[in-house]
Order: structure tokens, then C-alpha cells, then sequence
């Protein structure tokens, strides 16, 4: 079998190609620069190249798996659909009022992005007669199905692409809403039409409301880019199932991601994520800090103990606006390769977050830009080499860094070159520092006992630097550094999530309440086997993960914890009760016992296990600063202003127990490894490269 994994980043598009998966299988990766204007096109354009690599034929590829940040860049950007609402009557201002909440409560020139940027505008926001009211969703005013009509043909004759249905009440009765989005679509056959029970069927209207909206608001784009990815792929003669990428983790068929794109939201950095709990395991390392710095962005999350953090749903939000869909606990900043230094305004030096992009890129690609970044610095330090830069596929102009950082920070600061270029580096280092104890030390976890895994394009150049600001024990550089998020698509499993507000107090639960769980648990499970159908798995590949979301009887926000298969009765309530007494207690640091439990939300994880890759073990070496990868000597400084003669080393010709003394550099194709003065990297089993402090091991 041959998968094709592709992840799209701010500047580069990265691939990488498997044909076999038993663990002697072939193992490919390449990148290509990113084509903002057209993502698919840089697809296609890896896809072909990595193909050609590898001696494959277009047409022998099965399967092709895809991250993409196009949902992302819209709502960021503000570029997505233009979208009517239809509500209830009396809350067809809920999109602008929202929580109340200041963002900045001691700012007087905040922010509020749902009011400014609204999603939908106030317009096309459309209140309609009908009522469902707690606790049974029994229906008080039945829907005026003339004015769903006159909303729909108004957004018809505004020529609006995309429609929602946001009634109040509908997690417990969604009957108004399906009626109201049928009578939308067959006004608006070509419009995006959903209904909030579709979306996200859970409790808090303004959330669920935001949620619709947000999956409408990039509905229209993210459909037509998914369905023309499929047609550029089937032109280039690449007709593979497609799979994408979403923000919990799994894996999406092209019909799920086209009617729920919300899911995509995180796509791109989920798969650094996973790629990096991957490289793990078989690093047998459990506790992890991963930073994937790319281009644009570093992206920090933690994996303890194996596992994936999902974010709470009081923080799943994007561009500032609330999402109810599970992600993984993923913190980005304006921090990469491409992020522009300069002077404000004050006098102040600052980096990032605004980015050369792709186009036109650092000062040293010579496509035009003049100010300079991050990658110009590792540049004038003598950290990235010309001949070696994307593996000579992309050649770097080394004196257009120089003009960049000497007339854009060096002259006006009256520093040297290479003060100004290690300042540069020293900010951006000391950001993504302050980020990862903000996703770490901030949330329970001491970095002290977790390896840093740094990968992305740049990762590997900043990693020890960051592991010294955080004091984390070591730092893995993964095989395929520049490549990592991409392998990330090929180690995930297939996944759906199906989410229904029960709002039960477990322990005083009857009987009655009891078989109506189970009844809701059981219709998840037939929604989740339908979906599972239509993907052809078979029925003993499917597997089911019931999940409760709990809190204390009047608390505001809840925590996930795992219910036990098969009917809900005392003992499987008072499991769940117990379960979240613990979690409460890890999270926040107290549990009390002797209060109610209130379960609000049921979840139903529904996965499906696909092929995972497998690298080829290296053949074993145990030499030490090993000739026969040797490849020269050049002047490179580092972080404590110390210029020295530091020998590259081929990371393709390096074997397993190989070991090298810093100061080294360890270059690639997809990125280059930098072993400062004091530290040693161990090559390890698969080619991942351990580094750690001398006499630390």
C-alpha cells in the first residue's frame, strides 16, 4: 500500500510518502514552498514531486492524507462566507452580546471580535415565531413556517451562500430546526444550509449559536477547496482516497469534512501533535513538550504519559471566538523562521508576530524581501548553510541577510551584525519560552520532567536553546524534523465525535433517568455506525469511547471523564462519579467528594484503526563523531556570542548509537540540528537524535 501524507504550512507544503508500512517498507519526504493563493495547488505539486523521488507512479498512490489551515486562515483573515441567521424570536441579538465578558477588563480600547468582526452580520440575522422550553423540550409556540420562508427567500434575493438554523432549546428538541433548514434548502438549493443541533447539539445557545455560524461561515470555501483538491488530484492522475485531518486529533473521509468543516479548525497543527506522540513512543519517551516551528508560527502542546490533551470547552475558541468541538490542547504564536524583527515605533526591538510568508519570504530567498527575520539570523550566524538549505533545492543568498538586519537593526541600534542577529534570536527564543510555560508550568505540568521535542522547519534550530530557558531534561530531534506533522497524518486514526446535552445529577439519578442515557448513548452509537457504514469499515473495526462531561452542581464549566460501556446503571454512575472527583482534582488541585455531581454533555468517540507507518530500523554504528557523515568545518556562533569552527554532519549517513559532541550541526534535507558547546545527540533506533547535556546520561 502507498499513503501519501501532505501538510500545508505559511511557507512550505511538507510530504511525505510510505509505500509498504511493515517496517522495511520505503519511507520519503520532501518539501515544496506553500501557494497561499491556491493551497491545492502546492498539494499537487508535492504530491507529484515526493512521487517522483520515491520512482511511484501518480496513479499507484492509495491513499493521500491532508492537513490544511484553509478554515484557519479564513476566520483569521475574516475571508469566509457571507451568512443569514434564522433564530428564535427575542434572541436574534445573542451573537452580539454574547457573555458579557470583557476581554481586557483594564483596557479602554479592547477588542470585542464577535462585535466587530461579526460572523454574521446583524442584517441577515432573521428572528422567526416558534418556542421549545425545558426540561423535555416540549414545544410552546409551534414554528411559523411562512416567516422561515420570507427569511429564506430575503437572504435569497441578497444572494447570501450560506444559511443557519439557530433555535433556542434545540439540544432537547430539534424538531423546529430540521423543518426550518429543509424549507432554507429548498429556497437556497445551493446554498450552505445547517442547523445548530448539526453542528454542535449541546447546551449554552450563544456557544452553539457561534459554533453554527462559524461552520457556516467557512462552509462555502472549505467545500469548494476539498472538492477541487480531489479534482486537481484526479487531473494530475492521482485518484487515491483522501482523508483530512481535524482538530481532535482524528482523521475525516472529504463528505464529513464538506458538511462539517468546523472540525478542520486546528487541521494543520493537529498533526505536529500527533507526529510528535508518535515519534515517542518508539523514542520510549512519554512525557513530551512539543514546538513545531514552521514559517509563520510555533505551535506548543504536551503530551503526558502518552496521552493527548484535549482542550476544555470553556477555551476552545478561534480567532477569539468560542468553537464547541473538540481540539487539542494547541497553543500558537506569531513565532517562526519567516516572523519579521524590527524596531517600533518606541524605540523597542521586538520579533513576530507578522511574517514574511512564503511570498516573498526571508531576505535571503531573494524573492523580493528586504525586511529581515529569523531565518535571515540563523543565516548571518553561520546556522544555515547555502548549499544544504531544503537540500540545495532552494538557494540562499547569505550577503541579503546581512543588508537586512544591518540596515533594519544593526545601524539604527549601533550594534554588530551578529549582536544584533543573536537579539534577534534571543526575543523570539524567549516568546516561545514564555508560550510553552504559559501550556505547561501554567496548567500543573513542570517542564523539568518532560523532553522537548522541537520539529517544523525550524524547530531543531531553536530546540536546546528553549530546553535551557525551560529546564526541560532533554530534546528529541525527530527523524524528519521539517516533515514531522505530515508523518503526523499517517499515525492518526479515523475518528467522529458525536456530542447530546443530558443534563442528569448522577448521584441521585433514577431508573428513569438511568434508561434515558442509555437511550441517548444508544442513538449515538447508531449515528456513529451509519457514518462508519458509509465508510466501508467493517463492524469488528469499529470501536466506541463514551465520554461524560461533568461538573459540581451549579459550576460553570465541566470536565471530561470516560463512562463505562454498555447501559448506565448505579454502578457504572458512581465509576463516572469517581472518575471526575480525580480529574477535578488533577486539573485544579482539590476535589470535593461529599458534592453532587451534575453530567451535562455526552460524548460518543467513534474511531476506526487505519495502517500506521513504521520506519526502518538504522543499522547499528556506536561511533563517535563519526568520519564517514563528516562533511566540513565553517565558522558558526552561537548563543553565547562565541564564534567556532563547527563541523556539519549528513544526518542521511549517521547510524543507530552514533554519538556526537557539540558543538555540531546535523543537516538534512527538511531541517538542520544544532548541538551546541557542552551538550552530545545520541542517535537513536529509527534515526531520531537524543540530545542532552554532557555527562547528563
Amino acid at each position: 500500500m502507498i499513503r501519501v501524507g501532505v501538510d500545508v504550512g505559511g511557507t512550505f507544503t511538507d510530504i511525505v510518502l510510505e509505500r509498504g508500512g511493515t517496517g522495511e517498507g520505503q519511507v520519503v519526504v520532501t518539501k515544496v514552498p506553500s501557494t497561499p493563493h491556491d493551497q491545492s495547488e502546492a498539494v499537487v505539486n508535492g504530491i507529484l514531486k515526493v512521487c517522483g523521488l520515491a520512482g511511484v507512479a501518480p496513479g499507484d498512490i492509495d491513499a493521500v492524507f491532508h492537513g490544511t489551515t484553509v478554515a484557519t486562515n479564513m476566520v483569521i483573515e475574516r475571508a469566509g462566507a457571507e451568512v443569514g441567521m434564522i433564530t428564535t424570536r427575542g434572541f436574534r441579538d445573542i451573537l452580539h452580546m454574547a457573555r458579557h465578558k470583557r476581554p481586557h477588563n483594564f483596557s479602554l480600547q479592547f477588542d470585542v471580535p464577535w462585535q466587530s468582526k461579526p460572523l454574521v452580520k446583524r442584517r441577515n440575522r432573521i428572528a422567526v415565531s416558534e418556542r421549545i422550553m425545558p426540561p423535555d423540550g416540549a414545544v410552546v409556540v409551534p414554528l411559523d413556517e411562512d416567516e422561515v420562508k420570507r427569511a429564506a427567500e430575503l437572504f435569497a434575493k441578497r444572494g447570501l451562500d450560506a444559511v443557519i438554523v439557530a433555535f433556542l432549546f434545540s439540544f432537547l428538541n430539534n424538531e423546529h430546526e430540521q423543518r426550518a433548514k429543509e424549507i432554507v434548502a429548498a429556497i437556497l438549493p445551493d446554498a450552505f444550509v445547517s442547523a445548530s443541533s448539526d453542528v454542535v447539539n449541546s447546551i449554552r445557545e450563544y456557544e452553539r449559536f457561534s459554533s453554527a455560524a462559524m461552520n457556516a461561515y467557512i462552509g462555502p470555501k472549505t467545500a469548494h477547496y476539498l472538492k477541487s483538491l480531489e479534482q486537481r488530484l484526479a487531473a494530475a492522475g492521482i485518484r487515491a482516497m483522501v482523508r483530512v485531518m481535524q482538530s481532535n486529533g482524528g482523521i475525516s473521509t472529504i463528505d464529513n469534512a464538506v458538511e462539517r468543516p468546523i472540525g478542520l479548525l486546528l487541521s494543520g497543527p493537529a498533526g505536529g501533535v500527533i507526529g510528535g506522540r508518535w515519534t515517542g513512543e518508539h523514542c520510549g519517551k512519554s512525557k513530551i513538550i512539543t514546538i513545531d516551528i514552521g514559517g509563520t508560527s510555533a505551535d506548543i502542546s504536551v503530551i503526558e504519559d502518552g496521552e493527548l490533551r484535549i482542550k476544555n470547552p470553556r477555551d476552545t475558541e478561534v480567532a477569539g471566538l468560542p468553537v464547541l468541538v473538540p481540539m487539542i490542547d494547541i497553543d500558537a504564536i506569531g513565532a517562526g523562521g519567516g516572523s519579521i524583527a524590527y524596531i517600533d515605533p518606541g524605540g523597542a526591538f521586538r520579533v513576530g508576530p507578522r511574517s514574511a510568508g512564503a511570498e516573498p519570504g526571508p531576505a535571503c530567498y531573494g524573492k523580493g524581501g528586504t525586511e529581515p527575520t529569523v531565518t535571515d539570523a540563523q543565516v548571518v550566524l553561520g546556522r544555515l548553510d547555502p548549499e544544504h538549505f531544503l537540500g540545495g533545492d532552494l538557494r540562499i543568498d547569505a550577503s541579503l541577510s546581512e543588508t537586512a538586519i544591518r540596515d533594519h537593526i544593526a545601524g539604527p541600534l549601533g550594534l554588530s551584525l551578529e549582536a544584533a542577529a543573536l537579539g534577534i534570536l534571543r526575543i523570539v527564543n524567549n516568546n516561545m519560552a514564555l508560550a510553552i510555560n504559559a501550556n505547561s508550568v501554567a496548567k500543573g505540568v513542570d517542564p523539568r520532567n518532560f523532553t522537548l521535542m522541537g520539529f517544523g522547519g525550524a524547530g531543531p534550530l531553536h530546540s536546546v536553546s528553549l530546553a535551557e530557558a525551560i529546564f526541560a531534561r532533554d530534546v528529541i530531534s525527530p527523524v524528519h524534523p521539517g516533515i514531522t506533522a505530515a508523518t503526523g497524518l499517517l499515525v492518526t486514526d479515523l475518528q467522529y465525535e458525536y456530542t447530546h446535552s443530558t443534563l442528569v445529577l448522577l448521584d441521585k439519578a433514577s431508573d428513569d433517568e438511568f434508561a434515558r442515557v442509555t437511550a441517548v448513548l444508544d442513538d449515538l452509537i447508531v449515528q456513529a455506525n451509519r457514518q462508519l457504514e458509509s465508510d466501508r469499515i467493517p463492524a469488528d473495526q469499529r470501536r466506541f469511547r463514551q465520554v461524560a462531561e461533568c461538573r459540581y452542581l451549579g459550576q460553570g464549566f465541566e470536565l471530561r471523564v470516560d463512562v463505562p460501556a454498555g447501559p448506565l446503571d448505579g454502578n457504572s454512575a458512581r465509576a463516572v462519579i469517581d472518575a471526575f472527583y480525580n480529574v477535578h482534582k488533577k486539573v485544579y488541585g482539590h476535589a470535593f467528594r461529599d458534592q453532587s455531581c451534575e453530567m451535562v454533555t455526552l460524548r460518543l468517540i467513534a474511531t476506526a484503526a487505519v495502517e500506521t507507518m513504521a520506519l526502518p530500523k538504522l543499522e547499528t554504528g556506536g561511533a563517535r563523531n563519526p568520519d564517514h557523515a563528516r562533511l566540513y568545518t565553517r565558522r558558526t556562533v552561537f548563543d553565547d556570542g562565541e564564534a567556532r569552527d563547527t563541523p556539519r554532519y549528513l544526518r542521511a549517513k549517521l547510524l543507530a548509537d552514533d554519538v556526537i559532541e557539540g558543538p555540531a550541526l546535523v543537516v538534512q534535507h527538511n531541517s538542520t540540528t544544532i548541538v551546541p558547546p557542552g551538550y552530545v545527540a545520541t542517535v537513536m533506533t529509527y534515526g531520531d537524535i537524543l540530545i542532552s547535556r554532557e555527562g547528563a546520561r
